[in-house]
């Protein structure tokens, strides 16, 4: 099959298998991430586990890790891949056979030396767009935890939280997790 890269649809990306990595396709082209450090993966990891710990004890939703699209739009095609994404029981009707199609209440970005502000700044008005509620912001780095209220209006900080720190999420209210949880010692 020949594809045209730089318009690709979404049935053409499904289509490849090598595509199944860590892509976004924002207007139809690809956007390769660069490959997670290992910091990166063990944030990652952290937050996972203890968010889908606490998911599955409550039963609450899904928790998932990239690489899984989130389809933006079709038309041009726009996907993301969040790190870690959580979905309520409520929001359920949105988890396709490949790829999530709407909103998740919660998505989860963990930064890389590579990500700039208007990439993030991209990322989070995709994400608002389809209605996501609350978006986190981890930085490795700087050891600290944002977390945003999106609405169809305004991006909101609802919090920003450093190691000692207790993790305050409106969309998982009973959550007990602390930025020490997510940044293991090494």
């Amino acid at each position: 099959m020949t594809v045209d890269l730089k318009h690709l649809t979404y049935e053409e990306y499904l289509a490849l298998p090598e595509m199944k990595a860590r892509y976004s396709i924002v207007d139809g082209e690809l956007v390769m991430a660069a490959a997670p450090t290992p910091e990166h993966q063990t944030v990652v990891q952290e937050t996972f586990v203890k968010i889908d710990a606490f998911v599955r004890e409550h039963r609450l939703g899904r928790v998932f890790l990239a690489p899984l699209d989130i389809v933006i739009r079709r038309d041009p095609l726009r996907t993301r891949q969040p790190d870690v994404m959580f979905i309520s029981n409520a929001r359920r009707y949105i988890i396709g056979r490949q790829v999530i199609e709407g909103g998740p209440d919660l998505v989860i970005e963990i930064l890389s030396p590579t990500n700039t502000r208007r990439d993030l700044a991209e990322r989070l008005h995709d994400y608002q767009r389809i209605d996501v509620r609350e978006a986190w912001v981890i930085s490795p780095e700087a050891r600290v935890v944002e977390v945003l209220q999106l609405s169809p209006e305004r991006i909101e900080r609802s919090g920003l939280y450093g190691l000692g720190d207790a993790i305050v999420s409106p969309v998982l209210p009973e959550l007990r997790l602390t930025v020490d949880d997510i940044f293991p010692e090494w």
